[in-house]
């Protein structure tokens, strides 16, 4: 299949009507990114006074978002209504590219490599990537698994991991002459995924029978399965300690914390409607949660696992994925 080209698939929407908005301030060097899938926007946010500084606009029902490791690019992805696109947002000037992706529909899990968005399509079951210094888009891995969702990266790039929700599996890829691929069976539906920050294990939250299972990435075979505790896991994180594992539970509108060494529930929170995306400050020190149905963010103070506070990115927004952009 023939990989979409520049001109026929980018439009520069700087200037027009869906275009970005207008430029409240500058990007912080440290910004807090919310997606809000409602409005279909970025909001920039003060990561210390919590303020939403700017809003960029993006495609149809964003859902993730990814940053470049400098800091100067967001990728969302932009799930549509059966299509699906890309927006590539310059951080500095606030401004979007949108790409078109073609056959590639229902984009939906994104993550950065080296500069790229890397970004799973379940229409076409495969993990591509697109560069926004030359605008192509290049396929990387074909999955051949039912509803590849969700994409995270090793911190130095080898790997990546995908959920792979129709099938009941996680996709372990390697980086060789080309890349490599194995899919390893973990149960029913699964979505949430991370990855431990010495790169060991993965854990992924298979809402379809309530448990997390945790792969061993050497032996590639799931070494643990036990109950997530939750009606319906969303979203999974590892601390940057790898201490602490949280999960979302959209359906019990709670945040259940475990220690990743017992596997135990140490904690839970009581969030609101429809807890999703997750997000963990580089410095450890704390989580965010979107609570969407509340058009909240809930920050967590990890030490002592507690609510400290909360702030909105606006009524009816409908906030979901976060990244974190340090210049």
């Amino acid at each position: 299949m023939r990989t979409p080209s520049l001109c026929s698939r980018v439009c520069v929407l700087a200037g027009c009507l869906m275009g970005a908005m207008a430029q409240a301030a500058d990007t912080p060097k440290s910004a807090l990114l919310v997606l809000n899938k409602e409005e279909a926007t970025l909001a920039i946010v003060d990561p210390v006074s919590l303020k939403v500084i700017a809003k960029v606009s993006t495609g149809d029902n964003p859902h993730e978002v990814a940053t470049s490791a400098d800091g100067k690019w967001a990728f969302v992805s932009n799930y549509g209504r059966g299509g699906g696109s890309i927006s590539a947002i310059d951080l500095v000037a606030q401004k979007e590219t949108r790409v078109d992706v073609g056959e590639l529909r229902g984009v939906h899990g994104i993550a950065a490599m080296n500069g790229k968005a890397v970004f799973a399509s379940e229409a076409a079951k495969l993990v591509a990537s697109y560069d926004p210094a030359t605008g192509k888009i290049e396929r990387l891995v074909s999955t051949n698994q039912d509803q590849s969702h969700m994409v995270v990266m090793s911190q130095d790039n080898s790997k990546m991991f995908i959920s792979n929700m129709g099938s009941g599996t996680v996709t372990i890829a390697e980086r060789g002459a080309a890349w490599s691929q194995t899919a390893v069976a973990v149960g029913q539906r699964p979505e949430g995924i991370d990855v431990s920050p010495d790169g060991k294990e993965i854990w992924t939250a298979t809402f379809g029978d309530g448990n997390i299972a945790v792969i061993d990435v050497a032996t590639k075979k799931v070494k643990q399965t036990f109950p997530s505790n939750t009606r319906r896991a969303n979203r999974v994180k590892i601390t940057p300690d790898g201490k602490l594992a949280l999960v979302s539970d959209m359906g019990g509108g709670e945040l259940v914390i475990f220690d990743v060494a017992s596997r135990k529930e140490v904690k839970r929170l009581r969030l609101g409607p429809n807890p999703e995306g997750i997000l963990m400050e580089p410095s450890g020190q704390r989580a965010f949660v979107a609570v969407t149905g509340e058009d909240q963010i809930a920050v967590i103070d990890l030490k002592t696992m507690s609510v400290t506070t909360r702030f909105s990115t606006g009524k009816g927004t409908g906030p979901d994925g976060m990244a974190w952009a340090g210049r």
